[in-house]
């Protein structure tokens, strides 16, 4: 299958919006060729395209969201899908109250994810009803025959968040593979934690080298601004999710870390993407 092209041909632009454009199109599709400017501010031709054998675009996403200034911060930092938390003893549970209003301003700029942690079937009506999200996430112990039936029941595609610790829990993943819609590999919480994630604990990475699955994956667990460019170098993961590792005391986003961690997740991906080849003049 060829590879589909997409260019700005003989075009003037100013040095600021070539690299804006630039700027674009790597996040976003897969280089074949920069042709530099043949005069000072110009550019004769960027051109682009999306590779079928290669992996799609980094899918980013900020879990634990609360408040509108940080729920802002995520949207306005380009962050693919926002996560909301519905589990009492998490310091980022929302009320179905509060879910709705951020529902609202929402506004179709994210894909809405709504983590739940082995709800029951009233649990999850109530927040489907409040947040009309677009993602259920489940981040408990739900089984493979649990998944398929709020499948069946919502209507809605479904992330299974996975814990791993060693090589052997990578065993579990077959049985989800193909049901879930989108897997999550999260860190194990530490013994005696309340918690199933947002812990702000890491794992192996290495684990998860050359991975490859029928669904789409998400790398989650003590990720943050300063480790998530060396985390997609050992993974190649086609996403990346943080919760705690953009907040300045549990459940306590911080605006700044939030954009931060967008822009380095961004950057690193592209620069994984192009590879060796060289930054034009």
């Amino acid at each position: 299958m060829p590879a589909l092209v997409a260019g700005i041909h003989a075009v003037k632009l100013p040095r600021r919006l070539q690299n804006l454009a630039r700027t674009f199109f790597e996040s976003h599709l897969r280089t074949t060729a920069w042709v530099p400017a043949t005069s000072a501010g110009m550019t004769a031709r960027l051109e682009y395209a999306i590779d079928p054998r290669m992996p799609s675009p980094l899918t980013v996403k900020i879990c634990g969201l609360s408040t509108p200034p940080t729920l802002a911060a995520a949207l306005d930092a380009g962050a693919d899908m926002v996560g909301f938390v519905f589990f009492p003893p998490s310091p980022r549970h929302l009320s179905l109250e509060t879910a709705r209003n951020l529902s609202q301003q929402v506004g179709g700029k994210a894909l809405k994810v709504a983590l739940s942690v082995d709800a029951d079937d009233a649990l999850l009506e109530g927040i489907v009803a409040a947040l009309a999200p677009d993602w259920l996430q489940l981040h408990g112990r739900e089984t493979p025959e649990r998944v398929r039936a709020i499948k069946a029941r919502f209507g809605l595609p479904v992330m299974k968040a996975l814990h791993i610790s060693t090589h052997d829990d990578l065993a579990a993943i077959a049985a989800y593979d193909g049901v879930a819609d989108r897997l999550m590999f999260d860190a194990k919480p530490p013994k005696g934690a309340v918690l199933p994630g947002g812990n702000g604990a890491a794992f192996d990475w290495t684990i998860l080298e050359n991975m490859s699955l029928q669904a789409p994956w998400m790398l989650s667990g003590g990720l943050g601004p300063d480790n998530v460019a060396e985390a997609l170098r050992v993974t190649r993961a086609p996403g990346v999710d943080v919760s705690s590792g953009v907040e300045r005391a549990p459940g306590v986003k911080d605006e700044a870390m939030i954009v931060d961690f967008v822009a380095r997740a961004r950057a690193a991906a592209s620069a994984l993407s192009l590879g060796s080849r060289a930054d034009p003049p």
